[in-house]
């Protein structure tokens, strides 16, 4: 999948638990996973808006583009 996210890089940067970042951005620790791992296929605005509050971050911070396609030479 070309976009990751990068949660867990922002919660070790803070030490925060999955359960606490769960807890203040109002969502169950099962979907924090389902984010962390890739599996998601889709995040509200306003659970992103959550999560970049709790984390004092940018949207960027979080979600990478990857480009999994081989260069064509």
């Amino acid at each position: 999948m070309p976009i990751v996210v990068r949660i867990d890089v922002e919660l070790a940067k803070r030490k925060m638990s999955v359960g606490e970042f769960a807890e203040r951005v109002g969502l169950t620790p099962a979907n924090v996973a389902v984010l962390k791992n890739g599996r998601a296929k889709a995040v509200r605005f306003s659970t992103l808006e959550a999560i970049c509050r709790v984390l004092d971050c940018q949207p960027g911070d979080l979600l990478e583009f990857v480009d999994d396609e081989e260069p064509t030479p």
